[in-house]
């Protein structure tokens, strides 16, 4: 049991106090909902992303809580600029304990209607996007013999769905990529799971429907036929993250932890 203070930003009550994590597509949604639990619960945290204003608004946040955040602009697509991302984080603060591959894109279409640039564009994003940050932070973790990766998949990752194939192979991917460098790393002290959310209420979903040319209730009421009925916030997904990133999940890797509401159960 976690000792508590009058005092709610007490140490001795956070969950990750004093580690350092990298979150990319930190600037909304799932990402942004991560990076800002992540600093109520003890951790400087760096975020990536493609929008500036974005970022340095979730960076103000932070620092007015009290907290300690940088953004740096990062493609994950580009090698150089994963590298500089494990870098400036590093210089800013030291080390680095955490590493949350989030940053995600998705296009509906079935294999026959989806063009080469969308599927070049979400492998790319989605699945070597998290190759190469685990690339680049790993030799560091590796060296301080500890650490703990966290990659975003999918519920469809793990069960597929309509007119969704470059999302589905690309999440896919990514849960498999977990398991191998669970196997690689473990005995040098590092974890790597990954998290399987479901529908959840970002940026993400109202696009989706907009693509679908699907009118907004009613996709979002297929979107809630599910057990929980309901679709899922950001909050609920990063404090799965946050479980995961934390010594309460210390004896998990390689695991696919599933945030869905009961969607691929049902």
């Amino acid at each position: 049991m976690r000792r508590t203070c009058p005092d709610s930003h007490c140490e001795t009550d956070m969950r990750i106090p004093g580690k350092i994590a990298l979150i990319t597509g930190g600037t909304s949604g799932i990402g942004e909902a991560t990076a800002l639990l992540f600093a109520k619960e003890g951790a400087s945290v760096a975020i990536t992303g493609r929008h500036e204003n974005r970022g340095r608004d979730v960076v103000a946040q932070i620092v007015a809580d009290g907290g300690k955040a940088i953004f740096i602009p990062t493609d994950v697509r580009k090698a150089s600029e994963c590298e500089r991302a494990v870098q400036q984080t590093i210089s800013a603060f030291g080390r680095l304990d955490v590493l949350f591959n989030n940053a995600g894109v998705f296009y509906p279409h079935n294999i026959v209607e989806c063009t080469e640039e969308e599927w070049d564009l979400q492998l790319d994003i989605n699945l070597k996007g998290t190759f190469l940050m685990s690339k680049f932070a790993l030799p560091h973790m590796i060296r301080q013999g500890s650490g703990v990766i966290i990659n975003n998949s999918s519920g469809w990752g793990l069960a597929g769905g309509d007119s969704a194939v470059a999302y589905c192979a690309s999440k896919g991917g990514v849960v498999l990529l977990t398991k191998a460098m669970a196997i690689d790393h473990g005995r040098q002290g590092i974890r790597v799971n990954c998290v399987c959310p479901g529908d959840v209420d970002t940026p993400m979903l109202p696009e989706d429907a907009r693509l679908r040319g699907l009118p907004w209730d009613e996709y979002l009421a297929g979107c809630a036929d599910r057990p929980l009925g309901r679709i899922g916030t950001p909050d609920e997904i990063a404090k799965a993250v946050l479980f995961l990133a934390s010594d309460d999940s210390s004896f998990m890797t390689g695991a696919a932890l599933v945030v869905d509401g009961g969607g691929i159960a049902d």
